[in-house]
């Protein structure tokens, strides 16, 4: 659990959620919300599956 908390890029997705938040509650209910909650989650699952890999690579390595 802990290489997901203090990956750089997991960081980064979810510190993007700020935003993504701060307009779902002060913007507009339209088509572009929607897209930017897709592309949110797609950075998540991206930053969550380069740590995945990263893991993965470093547990080889030391076999």
């Amino acid at each position: 659990m802990r290489k997901f908390l203090f990956n750089g890029a997991v960081l980064g997705a979810l510190g993007g959620a700020i935003g993504v938040i701060q307009a779902t509650r002060k913007g507009p209910r339209d088509w572009r919300l929607l897209l930017m909650w897709i592309g949110w989650g797609l950075t998540l699952a991206v930053a969550i599956g380069t740590v995945i890999k990263e893991s993965d690579e470093r547990a080889l390595e030391s076999r």
